[in-house]
């Protein structure tokens, strides 16, 4: 099996899931979420976004390949490029780390190991650019597949909650901890990253 990962970029933005490809979700404010949704921009609206954040801040995702099959990727951001966060009880999320925002595997390449490669290239990526930590927040009621991970599976992968709320609590994982992973962790990884399969919907917050 052979398998790469290479940073997101607007040449390989196709290989993402079509519904992740038009989700705008974590990209724009609620309002213009919204609004980009009713005007059926919401395509060329991810395009822009990751178009801006590549030429300001540089590579914000990974896509992973298997035997040259798009089978899974990873988005994350400074803060300030995440205008959704902002909406959250619980944020901002800390000046030295960066956001997850979302991640899929392929519900036919779980269970291999993928969801560790693709965070744990994440972290050297960020660490080689001065990072601690990602954040992320988690959906402590996730019931069903949404933009929001499920906050469980966020602790199951070693995120420690450091701003607890009934719904939305903000996460934190140190990134040196995710170098030195072993293999028990390849599991939850696989459901975390596989738990955003639906078609997202953008819900008030």
């Amino acid at each position: 099996m052979g398998r790469r990962l290479v940073p997101l970029t607007l040449d390989n933005l196709q290989d993402l899931p079509k519904r992740c490809r038009t989700c705008v979700f974590w990209e724009l404010d609620p309002v213009s979420g919204e609004a980009a949704v009713r005007a059926g921009t919401p395509a060329l609206e991810k395009e822009a976004w990751i178009s801006a954040v590549l030429l300001d801040w540089g590579s914000c995702g990974r896509v992973v390949y298997v035997d040259e099959v798009p089978v899974g990727f990873v988005l994350y951001a400074p803060p300030a490029y995440v205008p959704r966060s902002t909406a959250f009880p619980t944020s901002p999320v800390s000046s030295d780390a960066v956001q997850l925002m979302t991640g899929f595997i392929m519900p036919g390449y779980q269970g291999q190991g993928l969801g560790r490669v693709m965070v744990q290239t994440v972290a050297k990526d960020l660490l080689r650019r001065g990072f601690k930590a990602i954040e992320a927040f988690g959906d402590a009621r996730w019931k069903e597949s949404a933009c929001v991970l499920p906050a469980d599976h966020l602790t199951a992968v070693g995120f420690k909650t450091v701003r607890p709320h009934p719904t939305y609590p903000r996460l934190r994982l140190e990134l040196r901890t995710t170098l030195s992973w072993k293999e028990d962790v390849e599991l939850a990884l696989d459901r975390l990253l596989g738990a955003v399969q639906k078609e997202p919907a953008l819900r008030p917050l």
